[in-house]
């Protein structure tokens, strides 16, 4: 294949030859020339040189940082409805027994190898994939009656070999029983179980996953 036919992408740019301007008898600015010469497809011009002086760069940096923590915003609220979604699955029983769940939450393994474990596909069981994950977080406790220990730290419960953590035993790497997943969709209806990230920002304005 010509080597020729895969241009990488570049964007260079030089900031250059600084001029005094005197806008009267008290006041003097320095502007910049700022070069731009690029084959990205997010610039409509190719090349360009323009002047711009110190106080526009203040102004530039002050509107990048307000959409920089507009962004931040909008991953804190979409951070708040995942949990909530999370929260809902949790409180129902009948979910607690898929064993897709567990790896989900437990384990570092990719959604092929999820599937696949919990199908029995894999040479490891759902619990041999959880207890392989390493597990050093600590879960602050949460402040009650401002007690002097309210700072401390509980390890987090990854040793046990017969609980899930979640109420519930890890069962066989097998999926749910099919008729026991039909009763539960004649009972819960997918809009109510996602609805706590209907009001989430992804599904306004957001990050790209």
């Amino acid at each position: 294949m010509d080597s020729t036919s895969f241009v990488k992408e570049f964007i260079s740019l030089w900031v250059r030859d600084p001029r005094a301007h005197k806008e009267d008898f008290w006041h003097t600015y320095i502007d910049y020339e700022i070069c731009l010469h690029t084959n990205s497809m997010c610039f409509q011009k190719k090349t360009s040189c323009v002047r711009r002086r110190y106080s526009e760069f203040v102004w530039l940096r002050q509107r990048l940082q307000y959409n920089a923590l507009l962004i931040e915003f909008q991953v804190s609220q979409r951070m708040q409805g995942l949990q909530q979604f999370l929260q809902k699955v949790l409180e129902t029983p009948l979910l607690l027994s898929d064993s897709r769940l567990h790896l989900f939450l437990q384990s570092q393994l990719s959604i092929a190898k999820m599937d696949a474990c919990a199908q029995g596909q894999t040479h490891y069981t759902v619990a041999q994939a959880i207890h392989r994950c390493p597990c050093d977080a600590r879960f602050p406790i949460e402040e009650q009656c401002h007690e002097e220990d309210s700072k401390t730290f509980w390890d987090s419960d990854c040793d046990s070999t017969t609980s899930s953590g979640l109420g519930q035993s890890v069962g066989p790497s097998t999926p749910v029983d099919e008729s026991l997943a039909h009763e539960f969709q004649t009972t819960i209806s997918e809009a109510e179980l996602f609805s706590s990230l209907s009001t989430s920002p992804s599904n306004q304005q957001h990050v790209h996953s």
